[in-house]
């Protein structure tokens, strides 16, 4: 099993650079950035986490850029977005901006993607709360055109654009892995549909996750595709050694430990706490 930390980098929290230093060093696979652009000061989506939104929704720096500082102080540290809000990007731009990344990191890059719960912040973006599942899909297959073909293009409902020559094409063929955010079962069909992997939340919907893996492994081998080609993530994974013994038994690929927003003393004591976990 694969491990791996995600957090909201920010300002106040240890610097990026020497956050990924440290992962690497302890053996995390991964590191794992959420992303929101912005959050609107008049919001009347629920945050599905509870009842008042943490600060770090607001005060997350752009996956992007920080992911890029890790990359450049590391070699095998594996560099995700978690997630990435597709419905809010140009997919032409975010995809030059993820092939790049995998490009300088050597390879490196795993895409987490999803539509997103924040309506008002969507709505800040042009986009249509009502179509963003349409629209995620559309955005990601025409990402996957431009990482893939010399002279890209994609006609959707949505999405459209004649060829266009778009470089560099990331290191990994054909493509970096994309990974599905959403709660089970509903968000089968799309990680079926166009995903290379699932990222379920703990406590978002029901979190029994060793039978949902049964059920996306009997739901891909009825749509011909390989479930082993596909990865299952557990991200905000209990720090909790039976719980991880379950999931790697289930044939989970990959959990990932939830790391506070807080300055270095403080995240290298949680960072610390993970050990006997990491060592088996």
């Amino acid at each position: 099993m694969k491990f791996g930390v995600i957090t909201f980098p920010t300002a106040y929290s240890m610097p990026v650079p020497e956050l990924a230093v440290e992962l690497e060093r302890r053996g995390l696979e991964s590191v794992w950035f959420p992303e929101h652009s912005h959050i609107p000061v008049k919001r009347e989506s629920p945050w599905p986490g509870g009842a008042e939104l943490p600060p770090v929704y607001h005060d997350v720096f752009d996956p992007l850029v920080a992911l890029a500082a890790a990359a450049a102080v590391t070699t095998s540290l594996r560099l995700a977005t978690g997630i990435a809000l597709v419905v809010q990007r140009d997919p032409i731009a975010l995809a030059k901006s993820l092939a790049t990344l995998d490009v300088v990191s050597g390879g490196r890059v795993e895409v987490g993607v999803g539509a997103g719960w924040n309506l008002e912040e969507m709505r800040n973006h042009g986009t249509d709360p009502a179509r963003r599942f349409r629209l995620l899909r559309e955005r990601v297959e025409a990402m996957k055109a431009i990482w893939t073909q010399d002279e890209a293009e994609y006609h959707g409902e949505l999405v459209d654009f004649d060829p266009i020559h778009a470089w560099p094409k990331p290191v990994q063929q054909p493509h970096p892995r994309i990974h599905v955010g959403g709660a089970a079962p509903g968000v089968f069909k799309r990680v079926l549909a166009y995903g290379d992997g699932w990222i379920p939340l703990l406590g978002r919907g029901d979190s029994d996750f060793p039978r949902h893996a049964r059920t996306l492994r009997e739901q891909a081998e009825a749509a011909g595709r390989d479930p082993d080609g596909i990865e299952i993530t557990v991200c905000y994974a209990p720090r909790d050694a039976g719980a991880v013994a379950a999931y790697a038994e289930a044939g989970i690929a990959r959990v990932v430990f939830s790391l506070p927003s807080v300055g270095r003393d403080e995240a290298l004591r949680s960072l610390d706490e993970l050990a006997p976990l990491l060592a088996g």
